[in-house]
């Protein structure tokens, strides 16, 4: 029975601004017809008598958004991270990536895939929103959507484009992606529940002009948002050059199709190397940056300039980008960005000066990238302040705890390093509770 009005009890946390995080011990967060009321001290005289779950001394946060993950690539993660060769990522995409992503063609194996990546999300991570990459095949991406959409999540799915640069007979022609994109994105325009379609092209290197083209008057058309990668890494970028040697920077190749933010809201991962002309191009479109820390030193890609972006006005979310990554916590992608953003510090700016002052991701800053900055290209979403959609996590941090009394700043600190599966107690979506550790089961 879902409830439409109750409040939760704990310690909660929540970053409503990129540079302060809040601690609100012991006080009620009041969820109402799937909206946040707000936090109180004391529960308010019109709700006094709701019902009430005392999550007391565990802490409630925003749900988090994962805004770059690769389904079908969920199989093999933790695979191929140091291919010998000297491309190891085109490696690594011949002999992982396109073999595996062509086996969706098969539904039987896509049922199988798409159940266990479904069931892991919801069970053990804090994401409650998602951008998802599925592959080229139409019926499998729809059978994902349906998994998300049962299993209570809400977020965005895309069918992959892909007519040229692909391996392994993991390729469409062009006339199919545009048909086959068309017809999904009219079977699924209504979503499955809270699941949206969201135009997908892998990257310029893998879709034609024509299909491109194509792909932008779909966007506008249906006004259905674009999500891709841009500027990943320098061979890439190089590729891109001279492929399309007349534009002035990667994302131009988005740009002049309206695929960068001008008629619809656009998520582009990685960014990590962005020249000035596409920086400044940035800011002045709606785009969402996909901060994807793991894969990015995986791939020895280098560091996203997060803060500068945050900085100067650029919407800036996390991703894990399984498999890039081998691992869909949300928590482990706010790490990863702490430790990338010293390391790109101390090697671009301390210059080995002993007494340099510090340029880098705080956990408030990380926190709000995991909640507020991702959960912005979703809507009103990421935090628990008045209107805001109800998305929840509850954390127990009961065995990670040793014999002093610490603060909550630095329990919460101790989760976001050393969490597990149990540590995520209870989740809420939309103000449906989709998962209970206690009862291990979820609502789908």
């Amino acid at each position: 029975m879902f409830e439409t009005k109750y409040a939760l009890k704990g310690i909660i946390v929540q970053t409503p601004v990129f540079d302060k995080i809040e601690f609100h011990e012991n006080e009620y967060v009041i969820c109402e017809d799937g909206k946040s009321v707000g936090i109180f001290k004391e529960l308010p005289e019109e709700y006094k008598d709701i019902k009430v779950y005392d999550y007391s001394d565990k802490f409630i946060i925003p749900g988090m958004s994962d805004i770059h993950v690769h389904a079908p690539q969920y199989g093999f993660r933790g695979m191929g991270m140091l291919l010998d060769g000297d491309s190891e990522w085109e490696t690594w995409f011949e002999r992982y990536s396109f073999p595996e992503e062509s086996k969706f063609c098969d539904l039987n194996y896509a049922n199988l895939a798409y159940s266990r990546f479904v069931n892991d999300l919801v069970k053990t991570t804090t994401t409650t929103r998602a951008a998802i990459f599925a592959t080229i095949h139409r019926e499998a991406t729809e059978l994902l959507m349906r998994k998300l959409a049962d299993a209570g999540m809400a977020g965005y799915v895309g069918k992959l484009n892909m007519d040229r640069n692909s391996h392994y007979g993991y390729q469409e022609t062009t006339e199919e992606t545009i048909r086959e994109t068309e017809r999904w994105i009219n079977e699924t325009s209504e979503g499955y529940g809270s699941i949206k379609p969201i135009i997908t092209p892998r990257y310029t290197p893998t879709c034609t002009d024509e299909s491109m083209e194509a792909l932008g008057k779909m966007a506008t058309k249906y006004n259905v948002p674009v999500m891709s990668h841009l500027s990943e890494g320098l061979d890439e970028i190089e590729w891109v050059k001279s492929m399309k040697p007349e534009i002035s920077c990667y994302g131009d190749a988005y740009d002049m199709y309206d695929m960068l933010g001008t008629t619809v809201p656009s998520l582009m991962a990685h960014v990590v190397h962005p020249t000035d002309i596409e920086y400044e191009l940035l800011k002045k479109r709606n785009v969402t940056v996909a901060h994807c820390p793991a894969s990015n030193m995986n791939a020895a890609g280098g560091v996203c300039r997060v803060l500068d972006m945050v900085r100067d006005g650029i919407k800036v979310g996390l991703g894990t980008d399984v498999a890039g990554s081998c691992t869909l916590s949300v928590m482990r992608a706010m790490t990863d960005a702490i430790q990338a953003s010293k390391l790109r510090w101390v090697f671009t700016e301390r210059n080995g000066e002993p007494f340099a002052k510090k340029h880098f991701l705080s956990v408030a800053n990380a926190f709000y990238l995991a909640t507020m900055g991702g959960g912005q290209f979703f809507g009103k979403v990421g935090c628990f302040e008045k209107d805001y959609e109800f998305d929840a996590v509850v954390l127990d941090d009961e065995d990670l705890k040793d014999f002093i009394d610490r603060p909550a700043t630095d329990r919460f600190q101790r989760i976001l390093w050393n969490h597990h599966a149990r540590t995520i107690m209870v989740k809420y979506v939309q103000g449906k509770k989709i998962y209970d550790r206690d009862r291990d089961q979820q609502n789908y």
